[in-house]
């Protein structure tokens, strides 16, 4: 058997053999205190300049703009992954977003992005902002496939290592109601 064979064979098994989660294996919950241990362990397998715990804390303590969720990965009630949203005058910011690296590339980060872009449209929410690394391409692909255009930048908003942030930027229609 020839090399190129074996590595078309290698290539073709991981596209085969990957998992796509469904949506009644994943539910999202309000983050509380007693996830912040696997939060904090999930950021900083993500992020070079993780949040502090204290970030996270204040986050399920400002109720009045900030939505702290985890994604759970429910046939084993486990948090493979969290995501925040503020939302102030009308608009929503997702400032946060991750998953598990165990769990990435499973549709996890998007099912949770279309469960916060829909509960965004229920309750009147039109404008929905994130920033993200442009060399974060497989989040920037996500976020373009769910309907973000980039907007503009922020630059050197990253550090370690230092990075411009993109700004993206999706509109929600308004719902039609049933009567329509």
């Amino acid at each position: 058997m020839s090399g190129r064979s074996i590595s078309g064979n290698l290539r073709r098994r991981r596209t085969i053999h990957k998992p796509i989660l469904t949506k009644d294996m994943l539910s999202l919950r309000p983050m509380v205190d007693k996830d912040l241990e696997m939060v904090q362990r999930i950021e900083h397998l993500s992020f070079s300049n993780p949040w502090p715990r204290s970030s996270f804390q204040g986050e399920i303590d400002n109720h009045s703009i900030s939505e702290p969720l985890v994604i759970i990965y429910t046939p084993e009630d486990r948090i493979i992954g969290y995501i925040m949203v503020w939302t102030f005058k009308g608009e929503a910011q997702i400032s946060n977003i991750a998953v598990d690296p165990q769990y990435r590339r499973l549709g996890v980060g998007e099912y949770a992005l279309r469960r916060i872009l829909h509960r965004q449209r229920q309750t009147g929410i039109r404008r929905v902002f994130l920033e993200v690394r442009p060399s974060n391409i497989g989040a920037v692909k996500l976020y373009e496939k769910l309907g973000f255009r980039i907007i503009g930048k922020r630059l050197k908003y990253y550090k370690t290592p230092v990075e411009d942030a993109l700004i993206m930027l999706k509109m929600i229609p308004e719902s039609k109601s049933r009567e329509e």
